[in-house]
């Protein structure tokens, strides 16, 4: 069919985060800080499920059109850079902060990227030893 375009690649859709429940819940997952944003990843044990977004942006960050503005830049950050590397099964929550605003695209969509497709560090267990013995 003319004007259509074709192409190998298999796209990678994320879904939506849309109710408090489910946001709510991405809190008590991992959280990974960074100085645009911080990212909150909840497992749901459900890998045959498609990986689900969400973003949140507070009332101290600015007026509605700004908060708006952040929102925008998030979710075309996600949907051209970082949608690829989230994990089926899992929920992200991105909760920005001020600077989203003044960051370039290209900083916010690197550092989005590099903060989804980090991997958890693993935990030392609370037996009271010292480390270096």
């Amino acid at each position: 069919m003319a004007g259509e375009l074709t192409t190998s690649e298999k796209k990678h859709t994320v879904g939506r985060l849309k109710s408090r429940p489910q946001f709510l819940a991405a809190r008590e997952g991992e959280k990974r800080r960074g100085g645009l944003f911080l990212l909150e990843i909840l497992d749901r044990k459900e890998p045959d499920s498609q990986a689900r977004v969400g973003f949140t942006v507070t009332k101290k960050h600015g007026n509605a059109v700004e908060r708006n503005r952040m929102r925008r830049r998030l979710k075309e950050a996600v949907r051209l850079h970082a949608g690829f590397a989230m994990q089926a099964g899992h929920d992200y929550v991105v909760v920005a902060r001020r600077d989203v605003l003044k960051a370039s695209f290209k900083e916010l969509a690197a550092e989005l990227k590099s903060r989804v497709e980090t991997r958890p560090k693993h935990r030392r267990s609370g037996d009271g030893r010292p480390r270096n013995v």
